[in-house]
């Protein structure tokens, strides 16, 4: 019963859900039935089935009412075809009456048409007439501007081109931007625009070139102002020093300088030259142009690397030097206009554009140059020999270092350039004055310089500081002691000091510094090129004693005149010589040291003419009896040492100083010469190859030794003390005394005793004389033998013979 409900009531509740759905369909649009329909299957199972039934039963509903319409109305719709059947023929009857009418207006308004298409066609011509005036009204200023464009582009000006294509594309072509001919135009602008870029790159390339070749002229304008200007500061100076109380000179306008009192010292050429600058040699509107053309076309930063490329690689071109530069001064002074030439443009540039070079890019081409310039100078300089040619280069380097700063460009490294190049200058002052006291000591004829009246007398002590009360109290003619090489040292010191002096000008250092330069290069002049130079003399082959007796002289009044060199450059640089900092002179030590040579090359050259002599001895060792006259060559020999040192009396004696070392020279070489002949006689009688003597040849030689002997004692150069000279043959002397007495007693008893009479006589040499003479006798007297005095003497030779060995051995045990 239950489950009958149930059935019962989802049947009504299927039914009722139906209607619903049905109710929905039929109220609502067929495009939102899907939505409805889909609940019909989402309902219970064979929910459809029933709702397809039910919508079954509803359209056969609506079948039946549509039917029951249909009849309702159908007599209705009968009546009006048949009203409609009847009015058909009085519509056709009108429509005739129609087409006649119509026929009738249309041959009545053909003309009228005719009339009224003319009308229209003129207002159409007015209308396009006007528009073309009025298109053409806004055409003809496009053409004007392209036309005026063009004229510009011939005339080159270019800048003004660049304006009007802006004109033209901003203003007036979007005006009339429709037609072909401004699409062709716009087309064309950008090509035009690079044509002028092209154009003005190739006219700034033109004018890289132009500078390139015009950098030598601008340098050389620039450098010849700097000059001036130096000049002119100089003679201000000058005036200020002379105590000038007129102005110098006043402002005169803007900038200008009045000069008062200067113009004598302005040459005449350079004051009627007009003053030139940059700009009137060099066209720089190609640089302004293409600046502005690249500004105006957005492209300057491309344009001003371009620019600042180019000129760095002109610049190493302008800092090559050519090979031969250092050859002459002209070489040097076109590297230097070049480079002067270079910077004055680009601080042109700096000055007159906005940027195209900045003070950094200058900067750094600089000092990218002042390093090349240091070495290249360093360099060239370096092969240079010729100090003129050295002092005009720092000349160049001074004005081109002036120039330069003038511009605003740092220099103090040249100036640092300079001391190393004033060292080198110093050098080839120093070789050349190097040949000067060559050639002077060549012409020298070493002998007292001859004065034949007062004229001539002034004339030297002019030249060179000598001063003797003596001399000048001596009558014309009279001779000064030194030879003419002095005074001619003496001048070309000083004129190495102006030459020194030369150099240190203009390279603003105070006056300690260049007093302190000009005595280190004098100490360097005389410690090394005059002592070489007079080392190198002493040593010559050709000069005799009497050069050198002279040389001597010459170095003490060089040695004097010392004094006056330092008060010389005192003159010069106004520098106490009493300054802390001072550099003395070393000329003292110099010619001392010349002097100590010449006096070591007399008693080299007295014993080198001894030797000489020496050699030229002939002795005849085996004959029987001496000639009872002295040896040829030992006569010629003492001879010429007497005559030799008649030459000391020629020495300096002005003072007692003088005097002392005069005497000690003399003394010392005649000591030396003496000691020198007595070692070599003593030689030639111990040598070795000499087997046998005879006692006439000892006899001979006792001649010779006593002439020797005679010429010491004759006191050939004063100052001796009583028989010191002598000495110098005391070994000789007691050598021959004991053969030629004979005295083996006395010898061999008294000897080691400091009273012997032949205390200077050694064992050794009287034995090795001693078998030279047994050798002898045993060949003498070989038929003799049976003689008994000849027996006793051989027997007593044999004796002394004995006993001076056992003394040699004994001191040989003793040593």
């Amino acid at each position: 019963m239950n489950t009958t409900n149930m059935a019962e009531n989802e049947t009504l509740e299927s039914i009722t859900e139906h209607e619903r759905i049905l109710q929905e369909i039929e109220s609502t649009d067929t495009a939102c039935v899907g939505p409805t329909l889909r609940s019909v299957y989402d309902d219970q199972p064979n929910a459809h089935k029933r709702f397809m039934e039910k919508l079954d039963a509803r359209i056969r509903n609506h079948d039946r009412e549509i039917e029951k319409m249909c009849n309702f109305h159908h007599q209705g719709f009968v009546d009006a075809i048949t009203e409609l059947l009847k009015v058909r023929a009085d519509a056709e009857k009108l429509m005739g009456q129609v087409t006649d009418t119509n026929r009738r207006l249309q041959d009545a308004g053909r003309e009228v048409t005719v009339q009224t298409e003319e009308v229209i066609r003129c207002r159409v011509q007015q209308r396009n007439m006007a528009t073309t005036v009025e298109k053409l009204q806004l055409c003809i200023p496009v053409l004007e501007m392209y036309s005026k464009l063009k004229e510009q582009l011939e005339s080159r000006r270019y800048y003004a081109a660049l304006k009007t294509m802006e004109q033209l594309e901003n203003i007036y072509i979007p005006r009339v931007g429709q037609y072909r001919f401004c699409q062709i135009m716009a087309e064309t602008l950008p090509k035009l625009r690079e044509e002028i870029k092209e154009v003005s790159m190739s006219d700034l390339k033109d004018f890289l070139e132009s500078i390139r070749k015009h950098s030598d002229k601008i340098g050389e304008t620039a450098m010849r102002q700097a000059q001036q200007h130096r000049t002119f500061l100089s003679t201000v100076q000058k005036q200020v020093s002379a105590g000038c109380t007129k102005p110098l000179y006043s402002l005169n306008g803007r900038g200008a300088f009045q000069h008062n009192g200067l113009e004598e010292a302005v040459d005449e050429d350079e004051a009627d030259d007009e003053v030139l600058t940059a700009q009137d040699l060099v066209d720089f509107s190609p640089v302004y142009r293409c600046l502005h053309i690249y500004t105006v076309l957005g492209d300057r930063e491309t344009f001003e690397n371009y620019y600042r490329k180019q000129r760095k690689k002109q610049a190493r071109l302008v800092l090559q030097p050519q090979s031969n530069m250092h050859e002459t001064v002209e070489g040097y002074r076109k590297y230097f206009n070049q480079i002067v030439g270079f910077f004055v443009v680009e601080d042109h540039i700096l000055h007159a554009t906005q940027g195209l070079v900045t003070r950094a890019f200058t900067e750094e081409l600089w000092n990218m140059a002042l390093s090349k310039i240091i070495a290249v100078l360093r360099t060239h300089s370096s092969y240079c020999n010729d100090p003129d040619l050295v002092l005009e280069l720092k000349n160049l380097i001074v004005i081109f270092a002036d120039t330069l700063q003038g511009y605003g460009f740092p220099v103090n490294r040249l100036f640092d350039l300079l001391f190393e190049i004033r060292d080198q200058y110093n050098e080839t002052l120093l070789k050349k004055w190097a040949l000067v006291f060559r050639e002077i000591f060549e012409l020298d004829n070493y002998s007292p310089i001859p004065v034949e009246n007062e004229e001539e007398y002034k004339s030297v002590v002019s030249r060179f500081p000598f001063h003797d009360a003596e001399i000048e109290k001596q009558p014309f003619p009279k001779k000064l002691p030194m030879s003419q090489s002095v005074p001619q040292i003496y001048i070309q010191v000083k004129e190495f000091i102006y030459a020194s002096l030369k150099f240190s000008e203009s390279l603003h250092r105070s006056s300690t510094e260049i007093d302190d330069m000009l005595r280190k290069s004098t100490n360097l002049l005389l410690t090394r090129t005059l002592s070489g130079c007079l080392q190198n003399l002493i040593r010559k082959p050709h000069i005799g004693l009497t050069e050198l007796v002279q040389i001597i002289i010459n170095t003490t009044h060089l040695e004097q005149a010392c004094k006056y060199l330092e008060e010389f450059i005192t003159n010069i640089t106004n520098v106490s010589p009493e300054t802390v900092h001072t550099t003395r002179l070393y000329g003292l030590s110099t010619f001392k040291d010349a002097r100590h040579a010449a006096e070591g090359e007399i008693y080299t050259k007295l014993n080198q003419k001894i030797d000489e002599f020496i050699q030229l001895a002939d002795y005849e060792w085996g004959m029987g009896e001496s000639d009872g006259r002295a040896s040829g060559y030992l006569m010629d020999l003492i001879n010429f040492l007497r005559s030799t040192f008649q030459v000391f009396t020629h020495l300096p004696n002005n003072n007692n100083d003088h005097a002392a070392m005069s005497g000690k020279v003399a003394q010392t070489a005649c000591m030396s010469a003496c000691k020198h002949l007595a070692t070599s006689l003593m030689q030639m009688l111990l040598d070795t190859e000499l087997k046998q003597i005879s006692m006439g040849a000892i006899q001979q030689f006792n001649l010779d030794v006593i002439q020797c002997e005679l010429f010491a004692s004759s006191e050939p150069v004063p100052g001796f003390q009583g028989d010191t000279l002598q000495l110098a043959f005391i070994d000789l002397r007691q050598l021959l005394d004991l053969f030629m007495v004979w005295d083996w007693s006395t010898y061999l008893a008294d000897y080691g005793q400091p009273t012997s009479k032949y205390l200077r006589v050694n064992p050794s040499t009287a034995l090795a004389l001693l078998e030279k003479m047994k050798d002898t006798s045993k060949k003498n007297n070989l038929f003799s033998q049976f003689r008994k005095n000849d027996r006793d003497k051989q027997k007593l030779m044999e004796t002394v013979v004995k006993q001076l060995r056992s003394l040699v051995n004994g001191m040989s045990q003793h040593s």
